[in-house]
């Protein structure tokens, strides 16, 4: 049984750690709404983006005439695979690394060539054990979501895949539905594709051509994504590193609320004992 020093030393222990975690809580919620925050006021540059390309769809102005929707067979292959600079976020670096290992294996096993563009340490150093160097570092993409170093990341991989060096761009990140829930995706991203729909009809007038307007825009849109995506992956690690620090929060205090009580009993047995022997050395 162990003595009532070693019990007072792990409670405090214990309330060191409850200190960090509680502040790593407040810390990961305050970004998580920044993070949303920036979401929100990128949305409506999204939003009329798409509602314009789904315009000029919706009047017959086809994508195929563009270099990035050109569709070749499929010899080599780039992953851009996200995730963060550091852990003690739960198990959100390991949901995107095992869905990027599972993406790897199936392309390897048909013989296809792949690079992995890893963004976030966590997904590096992974993909390098692996055998997956990144071509470059972008782990301050992780730490510091900006739309200047994802287009940087978007226009060196779109140039590469109108070169030919790539015939197809994927994506794996993990994707913020909520505070709870935070599933790994995996999508295309080149070549461009999009839904049959007939699209809604606008009424733009355009200069030179509604084509070459498509066509123009396009870049942006592709740019765009990669930045979505990023701030998604950005959101998505925060709200997994509150939830994982309520948890450790929720389970220290549980913890501590155990060694307070063993604290107390092994107290109370001590200072019993105590009245005991000095109840029996008087009535000797």
């Amino acid at each position: 049984m162990p003595s009532l020093k070693e019990i007072k030393g792990r409670i405090n222990s214990v309330r060191n750690t409850l200190k960090i975690t509680t502040a790593m809580k407040m810390v990961a919620s305050a970004k998580l709404h920044k993070a949303q925050n920036a979401i929100g006021g990128m949305l409506p540059y999204q939003t009329r983006l798409n509602h314009i390309l789904e315009g000029l769809r919706g009047e017959g102005v086809s994508v195929s005439g563009s270099p990035y929707a050109e569709e070749r067979e499929v010899r080599n292959v780039a992953l851009i695979a996200f995730a963060s600079n550091t852990s003690l976020c739960g198990s959100f670096n390991s949901n995107a690394i095992r869905l990027a290992r599972k993406v790897i294996k199936e392309y390897k096993d048909k013989g296809v060539g792949i690079t992995v563009y890893s963004v976030g340490r966590k997904m590096a150093d992974a993909m390098k054990k692996e055998g997956y160097p990144s071509p470059g570092d972008w782990s301050s993409l992780s730490e510091h979501p900006a739309f200047e170093g994802a287009s940087a990341l978007a226009s060196e991989i779109m140039e590469a895949f109108t070169e030919g060096k790539y015939d197809r761009v994927e994506l794996v990140y993990n994707h913020f539905q909520s505070t709870a829930s935070q599933p790994s995706l995996h999508e295309a991203w080149l070549p461009l594709s999009f839904e049959e729909t007939a699209g809604e009809e606008v009424e733009y007038i355009v200069e030179p051509s509604r084509e070459e307007l498509l066509l123009s825009l396009l870049p942006n849109y592709l740019r765009l994504k990669v930045f979505t995506v990023l701030l998604d992956t950005a959101a998505a690690e925060h709200a997994a590193r509150t939830v994982a620090m309520q948890t450790a929060t929720d389970n220290g205090n549980e913890i501590l609320e155990d060694l307070t009580l063993e604290y107390n009993k092994s107290r109370q047995q001590k200072i019993t004992g105590e009245i005991l022997d000095i109840a029996g050395g008087r009535q000797e």
